[in-house]
């Protein structure tokens, strides 16, 4: 009994965090007399019709292409730019690195409410409301990613980055060739977080995007909402917005695991 604890706990925290996932798809294939859960369990009576008419009736597709430029570029510049600042405060030494990195660091205590109107007022000032660079670029210093680039690149031994330096590679290079490859694992799980962060972002895509063409899935889901349509097809909307989701993971998960296998490991 003693070693069925875990498994059991596991299982039944497993179930209650699947369950409103299931409902959602349930009500999703119902048919529009079957709102609640006795009507959309009748498996018998599922329709695609609820994910016909939002592909349809709502500006859907831009809204998902909309989500894709803006977790896409961010996942590209954010894993970019990190990972050369996690380089430089792992392996460089320059005056300043250390208080430099820790308030970088300190950014994290931070909330985003707290610097969500001087971001948008810039931001409107420079002309990018409306925009997707106003979207993205201020999303782009990553104090997180920062640091755990260079919580992984401070494990990698010190004597393969001299090797590259005798044999003349230049600090590109170093990079390019010996820095990445060895990275993959992590480059992997961030881009993982970081497009799951951007993909449901919610309160800076509402700020910026004021026009119904640059709204996000999430933002355009809630507008659905607002605007009185039926629960079964903001459910369908809400499938439609965790499939890349699973399937980002379901491809990178390799990564994540390689991940968790070599944290800590020093060579």
């Amino acid at each position: 009994m003693a070693r069925l604890r875990l498994p059991v706990l596991l299982v039944l925290v497993a179930l209650v965090t699947m369950t409103p996932f299931a409902v959602m798809v349930l009500v999703a294939f119902a048919p529009p007399g079957g709102r609640t859960l006795p009507g959309a369990f009748d498996l018998t009576r599922a329709t695609w019709e609820n994910f016909s008419a939002v592909l349809s009736g709502a500006d859907v597709t831009r809204w998902a292409a909309n989500s894709l430029v803006y977790s896409l570029v961010s996942v590209v510049l954010i894993l970019l730019f990190s990972s050369m600042a996690g380089y430089a405060f792992a392996k460089k030494r320059f005056p300043g690195r250390e208080v430099l990195f820790w308030s970088f660091l300190a950014t994290l205590m931070v909330p985003f409410q707290a610097t969500l109107i001087p971001y948008f007022v810039l931001v409107s000032r420079l002309g990018g409301v409306d925009t997707y660079w106003g979207l993205i670029v201020p999303t782009l210093a990553n104090s997180q990613a920062v640091f755990l680039m260079r919580q992984f690149i401070a494990q990698l031994p010190d004597e393969l980055f001299e090797a590259a330096k005798i044999d003349g590679a230049s600090e590109w290079r170093i990079y390019t060739t010996v820095v990445l490859p060895l990275i993959t694992p992590v480059l992997a799980t961030l881009g993982v977080f970081v497009f799951l962060w951007h993909w449901n972002d919610f309160l800076w895509p509402l700020v910026i995007g004021q026009s119904s063409a640059m709204r996000t899935l999430t933002v355009g889901l809630a507008t659905l909402e607002g605007e009185n349509v039926a629960v079964n097809q903001v459910m369908a909307g809400a499938t439609i917005t965790v499939l890349p989701c699973l399937l980002v993971f379901g491809l990178l998960q390799r990564y994540l695991t390689d991940s968790i296998a070599t944290t800590g490991l020093k060579s």
